[in-house]
């Protein structure tokens, strides 16, 4: 087989650069291990930032999302047994976010693509760059018992954190950064109408706990719980129970509970790969960097990557240069960094920290006055939180 693009990974990142392509006339196959339910399976985040929702525009795959999205003006921050709400609208001249699940965002970019005849290949195993430093790349896997072999111009690794694009990179030309945090998020999603209208992000002497949504009848909650705990030791009454716990009276009175859909911990890390090209093959989305999920920017920082790597190639095709591809591990590690500082920000903001003592909770609650009652602070927390545009 013959393409311009050999995409790794189908998921949202590896999705929505299809798609971008697709609609620049640039010919891609996407490669994915997994089978079509299991991507669909993962439960992952849902706040879209502007940046997230114009480029699923430009690709085509925004009905479902501006019907059923939920526009958001605001997030709350909860300390000291008092919520107090940040009007991300107004601190950022009219912007806002959009609560839609990546679920359901894969979902649709899956659909735009089969509509289009597009060619992804599902449960393809042993996938394998090859030659990406050279000016005829490929990618090998296995499927149904055969070998196949895709030659192309470029490869773009949208494959995930344990993906095999970056474990291919020479290790002598990689890079990497990481902070592991101390504790987990213990999430539930359940068939509940949310405790608020809005996000609530909570510092208590108990932990960090989140409420959040995926619409108007299904919510997402965490709670902050050791690296220790398992899942199975968290019943449903015991979550609801420990969450409530967490919240302030009006929310406790507030919060409807039920049984839980899903429930799962996840570990909570910094991690950034530099560069994020190597010769012909591009590193985006969880393949590239990690942020802790507080700061809601790894669906989003995905997108922005996918939204450079797409203008990249299109310069490429179209004008026939090479200006786009040259510069963008430097334009997209700029973006990196500045998020993974507010997630990193935000998650040391909120979380209780073992063995940090006192001190750092009395660090964390002039930090959190600061914000709330100073119009610089809540604009910077806005300003990140609404995300930052494209350059």
């Amino acid at each position: 087989m013959r393409t311009q693009v050999a995409i790794i990974g189908a998921g949202p990142a590896g999705l929505l650069l299809g798609q971008l392509l697709y609609k620049a006339g640039i010919d891609n196959i996407i490669i994915e291990q997994r089978s079509a339910d299991y991507v669909l399976g993962r439960i992952r985040a849902g706040v879209l930032e502007q940046v997230t929702v114009d480029l699923l525009k430009q690709a085509g795959a925004d009905k479902r999302m501006n019907e059923e999205g939920l526009p958001h003006d605001g997030i709350e921050l909860l300390f000291k047994g008092q919520r107090h709400r940040i009007n991300l609208h107004d601190l950022t001249g009219g912007k806002r976010v959009i609560v839609y699940g990546q679920t359901e965002v894969t979902r649709d970019l899956m659909a735009v693509r089969a509509e289009e005849g597009l060619t992804t290949v599902y449960e393809a195993s042993n996938v394998q760059p090859v030659d990406f430093e050279s000016a005829k790349p490929k990618v090998r896997y296995e499927k149904d018992g055969q070998v196949h072999e895709i030659e192309c111009d470029f490869i773009a690794g949208c494959d995930g954190f344990h993906g095999i694009c970056r474990a291919s990179a020479p290790q002598d030309k990689i890079k990497t950064f990481e902070k592991v945090y101390p504790f987990g998020w213990l999430g539930l999603l359940s068939d509940t109408p949310p405790v608020s209208h809005e996000l609530i992000y909570a510092n208590t002497e108990r932990g960090f706990a989140l409420c959040s949504q995926r619409s108007a009848t299904r919510s997402r909650y965490y709670l902050q719980v050791p690296l220790t705990d398992k899942v199975e030791d968290w019943s449903d009454e015991a979550f609801w129970e420990e969450l409530k716990k967490r919240l302030d009276p009006e929310a406790r009175a507030n919060l409807v509970t039920g049984p839980s859909l899903e429930k799962s911990i996840a570990p909570l890390r910094s991690f950034v790969t530099e560069p994020m090209r190597f010769g012909r093959m591009f590193l985006a989305g969880d393949a590239a960097h990690i942020v802790p999920p507080t700061g809601a920017k790894g669906l989003n920082l995905a997108a922005s990557d996918v939204g450079y790597l797409s203008q990249a190639f299109t310069e490429y095709y179209k004008d026939n240069s090479e200006a786009g591809i040259d510069r963008y591990s430097e334009q997209c590690l700029r973006r990196v960094w500045k998020a993974e500082r507010f997630s990193w920000w935000m998650t040391s903001m909120l979380h209780n920290f073992p063995n940090e003592g006192e001190f750092n909770t009395k660090v964390q609650e002039a930090e959190l006055d600061y914000i709330v009652n100073s119009v610089a602070g809540s604009t910077s927390l806005a300003e990140n939180y609404v995300g930052l545009p494209l350059v």
